[in-house]
């Protein structure tokens, strides 16, 4: 798992900076006061992360995974349920007039926190729940944060717009594709048994 865990930290730890402005300032001095070298490390270094996560994970599960408790089988219909919000969620993260992006006021954080909390109830191991609860932690400590900075919310449409129609149906749809095939081709998991193996 060190693999995975160096993944995470490498991942989260230049998404958390934003929240510790006066040690962001420190680093954007030390490359020379330049925003762009600053975002461009900051990208190498975030996806660097995510490689490490993706490999590591892999490793992992080839490796025998660590069982730590054995979820109910419920958890996993519910959390198949939870995905369907999860990715609606996603699909209104464009910067468009929408009742959804307003109520939400940001989709992608909520989306993450859907995501994880779905993963981290259907799976009992320690891989698992470090990778998920991860991203959940982050989730929950990167909405409160961006709460008290107080950056600009979406703007209320008045009510349901275009915008939300076409989240709802795009979410849906992925949610559909990753249901029957995609996850399976993507993770090596499917999602459910005989469909899209």
């Amino acid at each position: 798992m060190t693999l995975l865990v160096l993944g995470l930290v490498l991942f989260f730890a230049p998404h958390l900076l934003p929240t510790f402005r006066p040690l962001r300032g420190r680093l954007v001095a030390a490359l020379g006061g330049n925003e762009n070298v600053y975002k461009a490390v900051h990208g190498a270094v975030v996806m660097t992360g995510l490689v490490l996560i993706v490999v590591g994970f892999g490793d992992y599960r080839a490796a025998g995974m660590i069982p730590v408790w054995t979820p109910p089988v419920w958890t996993q219909h519910l959390a198949l349920t939870l995905m369907l919000p999860s990715f609606i969620v996603f699909a209104a993260m464009p910067p468009r007039p929408s009742l959804l992006r307003y109520r939400i006021k940001h989709p992608m954080l909520a989306g993450i926190k859907i995501w994880a909390l779905a993963h981290l109830l259907a799976n009992g191991d320690l891989g698992s729940i470090a990778l998920f609860g991860s991203f959940l932690a982050f989730g929950v400590y990167d909405r409160i944060s961006v709460k008290r900075r107080g950056l600009k919310v979406p703007d209320n449409p008045g009510g349901w717009t275009r915008a939300d129609t076409i989240s709802v149906i795009a979410g849906t749809l992925l949610w559909l594709a990753f249901l029957f095939g995609v996850h399976h081709w993507l993770i090596g998991v499917p999602v459910l048994p005989g469909v899209g193996a």
